[in-house]
């Protein structure tokens, strides 16, 4: 099969390096050209617009920010450059869309791709750009078993686990409501932290007894002790926890239920994005609240005493 491939970021690289590594043909473009020529030492061929990585594709994954991307991309909607590219694609050809993206937005995929006679797979992704880079992401999948079937060559080159949600837009419904358990935990925890360093306590005890206790998460393992240590390189961009965050809300308002949790924490990440923090990774969240205390948080070692 032939796959063009857009989006080359923290999660995008990784996967087309695994995609070439086992032998499927993958024409690649990213904005930031730097990104695609490392592409070529894995054998995938790097390419100069998205037409180019569009055209005459049997598949076309995209994993770029968001979903008004993903249609400016497809569909040239917002006059996005070098968009539109939808009508280069073959009759039957896929579009596989592993942007975390919005519900409207697979009910809108599925009916625009259907008018010109494609076929849209949603297949929002979790883990981490080191899981991206060692093959083994977990897709999440909400459409027919008989598209899972044809894409499961795909995905065996670079997902661990392959879950089959449900039915189209469900794999999108399930992603949204893990990024924001995910990102209000880093939230929660990141207030916590500097709200005890601005009391002066002991930071090495704020940490190892929240870890030992029922504050223990997943995020806490995973960003907690580099909050402290002040790592924020973007291996889960802040900028896109808003926006996955920013989603999650608008669809929990739209089904009606009370918003005021998603609304917070949504608040709280786009507050952080508008003093500049954005390409930092999400626990940056923290970084308003030092500004206002006047006091980082940090482990004693990190602070030379």
């Amino acid at each position: 099969m032939s796959i063009g491939f857009i989006g080359l970021g923290g999660m995008g690289a990784g996967l087309v390096k695994n995609l070439a590594l086992k032998g499927q043909a993958v024409r690649c473009f990213d904005l930031a050209s730097e990104r695609s020529q490392p592409m070529a030492g894995f054998g995938a061929e790097p390419v100069a617009s998205v037409r180019l990585a569009a055209e005459g594709a049997s598949i076309l994954a995209l994993c770029v920010t968001t979903a008004e991307a993903v249609e400016a991309i497809l569909f040239g909607d917002g006059g996005g450059k070098d968009g539109g590219v939808a009508g280069l694609l073959p009759a039957g050809a896929i579009v596989l869309d592993h942007t975390t993206v919005s519900p409207e937005h697979v009910e809108r995929m599925n009916a625009r791709c259907a008018e010109l006679d494609l076929r849209y797979a949603e297949a929002p992704i979790t883990r981490t750009p080191i899981h991206a880079e060692q093959g083994r992401v977990n897709v999440l999948f909400g459409g027919t078993a008989e598209l899972l079937d044809e894409l499961r060559p795909v995905f065996a080159c670079y997902a661990e686990n392959v879950f089959h949600v449900g039915p189209s837009g469900h794999a999108t419904r399930l992603k949204l409501i893990h990024n924001f358990i995910a990102f209000a935990n880093v939230a929660a925890f990141c207030e916590g932290f500097a709200l005890a360093a601005r009391e002066g306590l002991d930071m090495t005890k704020v940490i190892d007894i929240i870890s030992a206790a029922g504050g223990k998460s997943g995020m806490m393992d995973l960003y907690g002790e580099k909050t402290l240590r002040r790592d924020f390189a973007p291996y889960m961009s802040l900028s896109n926890a808003e926006k996955d965050v920013k989603y999650y809300a608008q669809w929990l308002e739209a089904a009606g239920l009370p918003s005021g949790m998603a609304e917070a924490v949504h608040r709280t990440y786009a507050n952080a994005s508008d003093l500049g923090h954005g390409g930092e990774g999400c626990t940056a969240v923290i970084k308003p609240y030092e500004r206002a205390s006047g006091v980082e948080a940090r482990l004693p070692d990190e602070a030379g005493s």
